[in-house]
């Protein structure tokens, strides 16, 4: 069966009202695209950002509030189209200081197979480093070549292997883990860095991310492959002195696949939170702002190990 996507314009006051219309015509799950929650996000997430462009950020943060449903491309499915435009108009109507929005749809027909995979469909096992498969949950591997398989389902979390980041990163854990070491992932994602030094034989002690979703995202890939994540923290350890000190310290390996700015901004962190000897892998870092990252890393007492650089963006291997 094929679906139609309808797209309701509406403002954040609209939210409650729009939804009260869907519920009394028995549409059940929606996507909501809250304008309010997009401006808090790009307000709370501007540190994390190496280069903006002003002129996209205009366009996102004048995006309308939207609400997104499903309705079967049927005769049916369109009465229950024209009755919410119906509905709708209404509402419109009553509206007279325009608060709750444009209250107009938009149509388009997705296909069943296209709704359920979309992006999957290019995202196939894959060889990264000298020892990993990377594979998508839904995907099969008839023929190992003798690498450890990886697999992985990103759900909506950073990770799935294909980044040139992520890749540096394993390929760099690869060197450093030799068994046992005290590991924590900053930044986990899906879970990927953690997940691949476990199984390299490394302890993921503890993994931390801004976005919870990404905790219990990386849980499961952790247990799809047999690894413990043995803590999950959620915040942002550079604006939480709190949560910085209940990561503690002692991590023989810190992976921090993140941003050139919150890498200088937390070097002398991650220093401190070495033992001895212990390795920094720091990626995420466009190529042209490897030289701060490396300047940053040497104030903070690190001594450069590897730097590597793919697809415009670098990698630093770091021992304390």
């Amino acid at each position: 069966m094929d679906w139609i996507e309808v797209t309701i314009f509406t403002s954040t006051a609209g939210i409650d009202p729009v939804v009260g219309v869907l519920e009394d015509l028995g549409i059940e799950g929606y996507a909501l695209e809250d304008a309010a929650d997009f401006e808090e996000f790009l307000q709370d997430t501007e540190i994390y950002w190496d280069y903006v462009d002003e002129k996209l950020c205009e366009e996102l943060r004048g995006q309308e509030t939207k609400i997104k449903v499903y309705i079967a491309d049927s005769d049916e499915g369109h009465a229950q189209i024209d009755t919410l435009n119906a509905r709708l108009a209404e509402l419109k109507a009553q509206d007279a200081d325009d608060a709750l929005g444009r209250l107009t749809t938009a149509q388009a027909v997705t296909r069943q197979e296209d709704w359920e995979w979309g992006w999957k469909q290019y995202f196939k096992p894959f060889p990264v480093g000298e020892q990993f498969l990377i594979k998508p949950s839904w995907e099969t591997v008839d023929d190992p070549c003798a690498r450890r398989i990886l697999e992985i389902d990103p759900a909506s979390s950073f990770g799935t292997g294909t980044h040139d980041t992520t890749q540096m990163c394993i390929s760099m854990l690869e060197k450093t883990v030799k068994g046992g070491e005290k590991l924590l992932d900053m930044g986990t994602g899906s879970g990927i860095l953690a997940i691949a030094a476990g199984m390299l034989g490394a302890n993921p002690d503890t993994a931390v991310d801004i976005d919870a979703h990404c905790l219990t995202c990386a849980q499961e890939n952790a247990a799809r492959n047999g690894v413990t994540i043995a803590r999950t923290l959620h915040g942002d350890a550079l604006r939480d002195p709190a949560l910085a000190r209940e990561i503690g310290g002692g991590y023989d390996i810190i992976c921090a696949n993140i941003v050139a700015d919150i890498i200088i901004g937390m070097a002398p962190m991650f220093y401190e939170k070495l033992v001895p000897g212990g390795t920094l892998i720091a990626s995420g870092i466009l190529a042209e702002r490897a030289e701060e990252v490396s300047a940053a890393l040497m104030r903070a007492g690190f001594r450069l190990d590897e730097r590597a650089a793919s697809g415009g963006w670098a990698a630093f291997r770091a021992s304390r």
